[in-house]
């Protein structure tokens, strides 16, 4: 299938030297300098280099400026990107040869891929193997493949498939795809595993991992930290489940009163973990707080405390006594083994202070045992809490994936609370309708006066005005303040507004007609009757959509190979409805679409969210290349015409072409872009992409202006 096409570079030897991840990177540092100097040239690289990692730190600017100049003759020659890139990777051999290590490209990267720390060690890959051979040996399909030696590097090559990151996924979030779209053939395609892939990618997303930087091609070709960095955030979401009131609802008894419970309800799951964690030091003694699990855990005491006070039963001696560290944190893992905790890692990661395996240590110590007292009546504290949660939460998850996936500055946990200084907002403004943000009208986090918040989020109010949102009882306080009913139906027309532009913008022949609701629904009624079939929906709130058979007949009709029909079902009662709801999800994030909605969306006909897999289906038809330039959307009162058009990249790159377009990049043109990635598939045999297609509803976001101060990840 086609997939988005990624930063390309017209010199294959220099493709080939970076990753897409360290070219969206550098290239957003590019563009951030030539924002800055209108003009970049080599006498400015020394210190607009300084940000970036290897380069930036391993050089002074005094010896950077040395070199460059005695590389290049004339300094104040005008520099494009490929020129940038060469002076880069220069000053990075430099470096290295300074620094006497072999460090490649990719150490400068921090955190683009993942919420966790980027920095893998063999220490925490053996932890993830552990991990994946204790949850997923007895499945059918991998037992025959497993266990996996920590000590090779099996678990890349296991990974290739896409079948293992699939079903890791679905231990961490049971039910978030449809085992039977997997393709787990012995022996796989190039189409078969990059649909794997690409189910993979999408549905990771869908349960909150951060892959903006990631595509199929990392996977394939096994790229250490970067399926390492997928697999942990994946393992944390699974280890942090339990982390909220749903699931464990006596964590109400870490606080005194509703305000502190609704404080609770907002906060991300690390934190109430280690709210959990100090909660029960201080009810044993301990006098210090415990702020991270790295430094603050690092010397065995706060272990020793809290498992003596959750199990002290299991002490057979003093623990603080032993003042060998590497000894004590040896005991300390004997303890939570005599628990009957999982554990992990090594003494010398505890002692390393490693923060992604103690963060893991102590939730399987929360897992095994919480040391709540059962006796306490929570109903009636979180009764109020949870009943709102549910009538909320569904879309409240939908919308902060989605701004997950745009790539911002920030990663949200609860959009109530992390939306509220109004800046991640201005962001996705821009990155959808780039250049309306006027950035020198507002104030950059951390803000503490809190009329500044209130300023950021009237100019969100007034954009939103001007795109013509219906907002009118909405105002910048009102996102302040936090209402929950004004934040969704606000965040529901920034989201359809994406979707339409995006819509829009693949329209060759109608010039530049809007797209509505009406396009959608009348384009997929003519693909499922183009297809021979007789299904039709009438709106997006028709009843009969419930049994999913419309949908399932629209991703067939747009790529007839994607639906094993010996799969459906009729959808005559709520549990065949339910199969083949979880199914639709599936083979729409398999085919490339990229959305955030639940099965119960399907089942219960949610107007809202079956619009945004309609129209996925939609752009991701309208992307793909075709013999055919047959209409995508017929108009029978003014012939107009949407024809099927790939000159607009994807995902997170899409936002930085539209950007260098803005300040009049010079590029190879799209059809030059598009012969380039077609002859990288010819060289591979395949008709298939290198990176992964993700069409909204990550809503891959076109444009957008770096805030200041702002250059993207470096």
């Amino acid at each position: 299938m086609a997939g988005f096409v990624g930063v390309l570079v017209s010199d294959p030897w220099l493709q080939h030297q970076f990753t897409q991840v360290e070219l969206r990177s550098l290239r957003s540092h590019f563009l951030s300098m030539r924002r800055e100097c209108g003009k970049v040239t080599f006498a400015d690289l020394p210190s607009k280099m300084s940000n970036l990692k290897v380069v930036g730190e391993s050089l002074t600017g005094e010896e950077r400026a040395s070199f460059l100049e005695k590389t290049y003759k004339d300094m104040d020659e005008e520099v494009d990107f490929e020129a940038f890139l060469r002076a880069y990777l220069h000053l990075q051999e430099h470096a290295n040869l300074r620094v006497g290590s072999a460090k490649n490209s990719s150490a400068f990267l921090k955190a683009a891929t993942t919420t966790l720390l980027h920095t893998i060690s063999e220490s925490e890959k053996a932890s993830y193997v552990a991990h994946i051979n204790g949850y997923l040996g007895e499945d059918q399909f991998l037992k025959k493949y497993l266990p996996i030696d920590p000590l090779t590097n099996d678990l890349f090559e296991l990974a290739k498939d896409g079948v293992l990151l699939c079903k890791l996924i679905n231990v961490a979030v049971p039910g978030t795809i449809d085992e039977r779209a997997i393709n787990t053939k012995r022996t796989l395609n190039p189409w078969e595993r990059n649909e794997n892939h690409t189910l993979c990618l999408n549905s990771a997303k869908a349960i909150g991992c951060t892959v903006v930087n990631i595509g199929t091609q990392d996977i394939i070709e096994g790229r250490r930290h970067l399926v390492l960095g997928v697999i942990s955030q994946i393992i944390k979401i699974q280890l942090l489940a339990d982390l909220n009131l749903k699931k464990t609802p006596q964590l109400v008894q870490l606080v005194d009163d509703s305000k502190d419970l609704e404080e609770l309800m907002n906060q991300p799951p690390e934190k109430i973990l280690l709210r959990w964690m100090n909660f029960h030091l201080k009810k044993a003694g301990y006098k210090k707080t415990i702020t991270n699990f790295s430094s603050d855990v690092k010397d065995g005491e706060a272990y020793a405390v809290l498992l003596n006070a959750l199990a002290p039963e299991h002490n057979k001696k003093s623990i603080l006594d032993v003042k060998d560290l590497m000894e004590r944190a040896k005991l300390i893992l004997e303890y939570a083994d005599r628990m009957g905790c999982k554990t992990y890692l090594t003494p010398k990661d505890i002692v390393d202070g490693s923060p992604n395996l103690n963060l893991a240590f102590v939730a399987h110590i929360f897992q095994h045992r919480n040391g709540f007292s059962s006796q306490a009546n929570q109903a009636p504290v979180i009764s109020e809490a949870v009943s709102e949660d549910v009538l909320v939460s569904r879309e409240e998850m939908s919308f902060r994936l989605w701004i997950n996936s745009l790539g911002n500055s920030t990663y949200i946990d609860n959009v109530f609370e992390d939306l509220r200084n109004g800046w991640i907002l201005l962001e996705v403004l821009d990155k959808i309708s780039p250049g309306i943000v006027n950035w020198k009208h507002t104030t950059r986090p951390p803000i503490k006066m809190p009329f500044r918040k209130v300023e950021n989020c009237n100019q969100v109010v007034r954009i939103g005005k001007q795109l013509k949102f219906s907002l009118v009882n909405i105002a910048g306080n009102d996102i302040v303040q936090g209402n929950k009913k004004l934040i969704l139906a606000f965040l529901w027309q920034l989201m359809r507004y994406n979707i339409l532009q995006l819509l829009k913008n693949l329209q060759h022949h109608s010039n530049g007609k809007e797209v509505t609701d009406s396009d959608i629904l009348r384009w997929a009624n003519s693909k499922v009757k183009s297809s021979g079939r007789t299904s039709r929906m009438e709106s997006f709130k028709d009843k009969s959509l419930a049994n999913g058979i419309f949908f399932l007949e629209l991703l067939s009709s747009v790529e007839p190979r994607v639906v094993d029909w010996k799969l459906v079902t009729k959808g005559e009662n709520e549990a065949e409805k339910k199969l083949n709801a979880t199914y639709i999800i599936s083979v729409a994030r398999k085919m490339g679409c990229s959305i955030f909605l639940l099965p119960e969306d399907i089942t219960e006909v949610n107007q809202k969210m079956l619009l945004t897999l309609t129209a996925s289906i939609m752009y991701w038809s309208l992307k793909q290349p075709s013999e055919e330039t047959s209409s995508m959307i017929s108009d029978s009162e003014n012939g107009s015409s949407v024809e099927s058009l790939s000159t607009l990249t994807i995902d997170d790159s899409a936002s930085e072409t539209s950007l260098e377009d803005n300040i009049n990049r010079e590029s190879t043109p799209p059809e030059s872009q598009h012969g380039a990635v077609r002859k990288q598939e010819e060289e591979t045999g395949a008709r298939l992409s290198c990176w992964p297609s993700v069409p909204v509803l990550a809503l891959p976001v076109y444009g957008g202006t770096t805030p200041p101060d702002q250059e993207g990840p470096t």
